[in-house]
């Protein structure tokens, strides 16, 4: 298997990551816990940015003086169905918008193409001292250009 498979795939409108419901992922009645989803999404988010070629450790240590981080400053997440253990999942990102000193992507879980979690997650650009800064040019255009959803660049 290919390490590229591992990261899911870059689609027209931003990420796809598919992923299977473990035993862990569950709570006593075989449902997925509601904070699991978290976990699955962020590594969507996670292996979008690997796709990307942006690599976090990097920007953190060798970005610039200042260093580059990405933080979740706010998630707006309705759970609509449950997952059961063994469902398999797609996670689909897409970025709408990206700049300034934040990007806000939308996320989307899925089970045989039936929605199951619809997610908005605000993502800070903070330095290594933990205050805002500007996400840099060449950044916001890999985010902008990894879907066709009509994204904005925010000032």
């Amino acid at each position: 298997m290919s390490l590229i498979s591992l990261a899911g795939e870059l689609t027209e409108n931003g990420h796809r990551l598919v992923q299977r419901v473990y035993y862990e992922d569950t709570d006593f009645s075989g449902v997925v816990y509601h904070a699991r989803y978290l976990h699955f999404m962020e590594r969507a988010r996670t292996d979008y940015l690997r796709l990307l070629g942006v690599e976090q450790a990097s920007l953190a240590i060798e970005g610039d003086t200042e260093g580059l981080v990405f933080v979740v400053h706010r998630m707006e997440i309705d759970f609509k169905l449950p997952a059961r253990m063994d469902d398999i999942l797609t996670i689909e990102t897409t970025t709408e918008r990206a700049g300034g000193a934040k990007m806000v992507l939308q996320q989307e879980i899925r089970r045989d193409g039936v929605l199951l979690i619809a997610a908005k997650v605000i993502i800070a650009v903070i330095n290594g001292q933990g205050r805002p800064r500007r996400l840099p040019e060449a950044l916001a255009i890999k985010f902008l250009a990894a879907g066709h959803k009509t994204p904005t660049r925010v000032e």
